[in-house]
């Protein structure tokens, strides 16, 4: 996330900072959220600052503030793929959408909205802190009718036409912490936007992207464009810092909620003031690593710095 800040506008975006300083109105701080990982894939939770290195463009930059656990409020998106190819899996994904959304919302603090993809992009609750309208708006999220279909002459799946809507129209000014959750097999038809441009939006509204590859073998009778979704899923989530995920026999769809919402809970947030002033709007490469050896840093890597 960039913004320009003065010190009271940092101290409360980015609780626990550990630096005392004083910036001037024109100084822009970078915040990185980042989860860090164990060999065995176990969440490291209490890694001190000092063992993170941070660098933007090839140099070393010094983090100024630091938390281990961040309060900080939380705006989620639940994207979910309505095209025919998921209509067998949809009862199961709203069951575990809403169960995930109760536990990781916290109560007047955290906001979602919901949004469904098919042949056309619809956001079918706009963001709320109201569990029950989300709810009630699961159960409404569903496939396109016969008719909806022969009104359009076929289907469509426009993944990432609404990845952008929902960076560009509704995260983009949103402050805090904001993650995206997609449900879906990955295979976009359609769609005017590229998957470039769909991870460009996402980093440009500072979103994490957490993609969850929930598919169903027999809604093409072969495995068409099965690879090549989970490849675009996979570069989606690594490069805006989320994660990817593929529901298997072995890991349900409630196990992959439990573990992002553990994620969520568990992410550190950094900021930093970078050595080089933004004279002409661009990204920006960061590097964050950890120092101590078979440890994994997931994070972001590049922003957008607004001049």
């Amino acid at each position: 996330m960039l913004f320009p800040a003065s010190l009271a506008l940092v101290g409360p975006l980015l609780a626990g900072q550990s630096d005392d300083a004083t910036f001037s109105t024109e100084v822009k701080v970078v915040n990185v959220l980042a989860t860090v990982r164990a060999k065995n894939g176990a969440i490291v939770r209490n890694l001190p600052k000092d063992e993170l290195a941070l660098s933007e463009n090839g140099r070393p930059q010094t983090i100024r503030y630091f938390s281990q656990e961040t309060g900080l409020a939380l705006t989620l998106g639940l994207m979910v793929d309505t095209s025919l190819s998921q209509t067998r899996v949809l009862d199961a994904e709203r069951v575990a959408s809403f169960h995930f959304l109760d536990q990781v919302l916290r109560d007047n603090v955290d906001q979602a909205f919901i949004m469904q993809f098919d042949f056309a992009v619809q956001l079918r609750q706009p963001l709320t802190f109201s569990r029950v309208k989300l709810q009630e708006t699961l159960a409404l999220v569903d496939t396109p009718t016969r008719k909806e279909l022969e009104l359009q002459r076929g289907g469509g799946t426009l993944l990432y036409d609404a990845i952008v809507m929902a960076s560009q129209e509704i995260l983009k000014n949103q402050p805090n912490r904001k993650a995206i959750i997609v449900l879906t097999d990955g295979v976009d038809f359609g769609s005017e936007a590229t998957l470039d441009t769909a991870i460009e939006a996402a980093q440009r509204a500072d979103t994490l992207v957490y993609s969850i590859l929930f598919s169903d073998p027999g809604a093409y009778g072969f495995s068409i464009g099965g690879p090549d979704g989970k490849k675009s899923l996979v570069r989606m989530s690594k490069e805006t810092g989320g994660g990817f995920f593929e529901v298997t026999k072995k890991q349900t769809i409630e196990q992959i909620f439990e573990v992002i919402q553990d994620e969520l809970r568990s992410q550190y947030s950094l900021g930093y003031v970078s050595d080089v002033p933004v004279r002409v709007s661009e990204f920006r490469t960061i590097q964050l690593t950890a120092k101590q050896k078979g440890l994994v840093v997931q994070a972001r890597d590049r922003y957008w710095a607004q001049r």
